[in-house]
């Protein structure tokens, strides 16, 4: 099994980074708030296969969270965390306190985001991305990344990080993965785990539905498709839609008519009792 370093000083943390760029090697770096699975050792992978030395952060950011109670209850399992990170070829745990990320307090970074985060999860979790914005950036500049790995299933984060990159200039690759999903459809998610047995048997039926709109959209207009997904899903004593977009998977606009733009993208956020999901797939 392998030894992980664990850095839990941002100085410190820089201080290795540039010690590897001194050395020309090429730093890749998985940012996480911890409670692992395989989605993220997906996304590791992909790191230890494209750079030389792979950084994974765990922190569980508390600007990103409008609801107190979901930060509250959202998991912190360093320990196994960390014994599954040594299966792999991980080379650095970034394990920082709240302090070192936050030095002078809870503040956020202000940046216009040209309307990506008005949408969906910026709807309905408002200063969510304020908050990913301000701790991506912040690790960005600690771990110095030559490239940067992110999950397709939270596809809105994604693009914003995207943007956020592109508007500070900063020289880091992003490197979108596919969703890693379970035998039976179900994206992989942390907030799995509080899915009851019956939950569990019909969480599928989000994703087996998005898929399905990708030929709906031949015969009906996208408020039909809209309307079949959303009954289909609610269908579901357990589960609940808060929202289906189809939307420009550039602008992350909700489409009215589907020759709008070329590539297009079906997300939506669906509750499970109390636990919430999100997903998404190509058109």
């Amino acid at each position: 099994m392998k030894e992980i370093q664990i850095i839990t000083s941002a100085h410190e943390m820089k201080n290795f980074a540039a010690e590897c760029k001194a050395q020309r090697k090429t730093i890749g770096f998985v940012p996480t708030m911890g409670a692992l699975h395989i989605g993220h050792i997906s996304l590791i992978n992909s790191s230890v296969k494209n750079c030389d030395v792979t950084v994974v952060s765990i922190f569980v950011n508390p600007t990103q969270f409008n609801n107190p109670d979901d930060l509250k209850k959202y998991p912190r399992t360093f320990d196994t965390d960390k014994a599954m990170l040594e299966t792999t070829a991980c080379d650095v745990i970034f394990f920082p306190s709240i302090n070192e990320m936050y030095p002078d307090g809870l503040i956020t970074t202000q940046l216009d985001l040209q309307g990506l985060d008005k949408v969906m999860e910026g709807e309905h979790r408002p200063g969510h991305f304020a908050g990913v914005v301000t701790i991506v950036k912040s690790l960005f500049e600690i771990v110095n990344p030559d490239v940067a790995f992110f999950g397709e299933k939270d596809f809105q984060q994604l693009a914003i990080i995207k943007y956020m990159t592109h508007a500070f200039n900063m020289p880091v690759e992003i490197m979108p993965c596919h969703t890693v999903r379970e035998e039976d459809g179900l994206a992989f998610s942390s907030r799995n785990i509080h899915l009851t047995p019956d939950e569990r048997k019909d969480a599928p039926l989000i994703y087996d539905t998005i898929s399905q709109c990708r030929n709906k959209k031949l015969t009906m207009t996208v408020y039909e498709v809209k309307a079949w997904a959303t009954n289909r899903i609610n269908s579901s004593p357990y589960l609940k839609v808060e929202y289906i977009e189809f939307v420009n998977s550039k602008t992350l606009q909700p489409l009215n008519n589907w020759d709008e733009c070329e590539e297009q993208r079906v997300c939506t956020a669906v509750t499970v009792s109390k636990t919430r999901l999100i997903d998404n797939t190509v058109l």
